[in-house]
């Protein structure tokens, strides 16, 4: 009679690190060959490191580095004589041209004509963008009756409209104020509306079982989740203003930026107009750094790509 074969369990490798028991886990996988010993040592030892996909920490001054390279090159071509000084004087003589400006007092009276305008128009055009966003998006019937016509003018172009504006108002400064107030509107009004229409049904829904109150629900669920698109539509409707600013200063002015740049154009004096065109450039980009600082303060608590 043969003996009994009796089979006996397959011995574990086991290699231990710093800090763990001596100990070894039961291993159910079998057994594991001492060539690879190596590799799970040097492996177990270190965690991979997440990869990091997003744009890092922003620098607070980082968005001056694009005017900084533009006038670089400006001043560039102006020194080695690729940039004709009677097509496009050099920045410095625009700003010696600014300084005899100032000194004559023309330059901040006509900033200052031109600031009111487009204040005046932006206050109008915000005012009446966020109060039909609100109405068109909280309500079928509003929708209905006002989405459509946005939509029917938003295709016709503002120049378009001004010989109108100005039958049916004048060519005053009623005129000037109503161009850049209905070129800030449409901005203010689509991304508004978009972002109330985006609201998730989920938090609508939760305001329907904690049975909140329509102002309760507009102020802690409509307006945070609107908030992103008007910063947006403001963004886009102050850069609007001051756009619409160069073309109502040129329609039967007597003061602002514009009619400085026109009455220069008469004289050729391309000093005077490339200060006029200086302005408006950082007049754009300091009003829409004060946008994007007010979106920052205000939307603190979203998280994004940018931050």
């Amino acid at each position: 009679m043969n003996a009994p074969t009796v089979r006996l369990p397959q011995p574990t490798l086991y290699t231990a690190h710093p800090g763990e028991g001596r100990d070894p886990a039961p291993d159910t996988a079998g057994p594991v060959e001492a060539s690879d010993a190596g590799p799970l040592r040097r492996d177990a030892g270190k965690a991979a490191a997440p990869r990091r996909l997003g744009l890092g920490k922003p620098h607070p001054y980082g968005w001056t580095l694009g005017p900084i390279v533009l006038l670089a090159l400006w001043s560039l071509g102006s020194v080695t004589g690729f940039i004709d000084p009677r097509m496009l004087p050099a920045p410095w003589v625009a700003v010696t041209t600014g300084f005899e400006l100032i000194r004559e007092g023309r330059l901040q009276s006509n900033l200052a004509v031109s600031a009111l305008r487009a204040i005046s128009g932006l206050a109008i055009g915000v005012v009446a963008g966020v109060l039909l966003a609100l109405i068109s998006g909280l309500s079928l019937m509003g929708g209905y009756l006002i989405d459509g016509m946005v939509q029917l003018k938003r295709a016709v172009p503002i120049l378009a409209v001004i010989p109108l504006i100005i039958l049916w108002v004048g060519i005053g400064e009623t005129m000037k104020v109503t161009v850049i107030a209905l070129t800030v509107f449409f901005p203010i009004y689509i991304h508004t509306h978009s972002a109330l229409r985006a609201i998730d049904l989920k938090y609508v829904e939760l305001a329907e079982t904690l049975k909140l109150s329509r102002w309760t629900f507009i102020r802690h669920v409509v307006f945070p989740g609107a908030l992103p698109g008007l910063m947006i539509g403001l963004r886009f409707g102050v850069t609007a203003a001051w756009l619409a600013l160069v073309v109502v200063e040129q329609l039967n002015a007597t003061s602002g930026i514009g009619y400085m740049v026109d009455l220069a154009r008469s004289y050729a004096q391309t000093d005077v107009m490339l200060v006029g065109l200086v302005v408006y450039a950082i007049l754009g980009l300091t009003s829409d750094a004060a946008v994007r600082l007010l979106e920052k303060k205000t939307l603190s608590w979203r998280r994004t790509l940018a931050q």
